[in-house]
């Protein structure tokens, strides 16, 4: 059974960092690609960053530079740095994981990110 949690959110001000967590359990790491996805009050979930089963890692545009996705296979991590923090990226935090051979998707509880002075 796979199995997604996030930790690591919280209140932090503009231009401050936070890394976000996610135990990932039940998964194949060679079998599934990766992902931090966001969500806004009133907004569409959004793709922040994902690493393929090769480890590539892609980053949507506003968030390159300023975030950096990882895992770490033997501790069954899923990170995200995120450093310069500002407003617009308050949302909840979501880790994906998806079988690239099903299609299968699955996701955390999410972890609630607040960039506020």
């Amino acid at each position: 059974q796979v199995q997604l949690v996030e930790s690591g959110g919280g209140l932090v001000q503009p231009g401050g960092s936070l890394r976000l967590s996610c135990a990932v359990s039940g998964i194949n790491w060679r079998s599934y690609s990766m992902g931090w996805f966001r969500q806004a009050p009133g907004k569409q979930r959004e793709l922040v960053a994902t690493i393929t089963n090769l480890e590539i890692t892609n980053y949507a545009a506003s968030v390159k530079g300023r975030f950096t996705a990882s895992r770490d296979t033997a501790k069954n991590t899923l990170s995200l740095q995120m450093n310069s923090l500002k407003p617009d990226d308050t949302a909840a935090y979501y880790c994906n994981a998806e079988n690239i051979y099903t299609q299968s998707m699955y996701w955390g509880q999410g972890t609630q990110v607040t960039v506020s002075s």
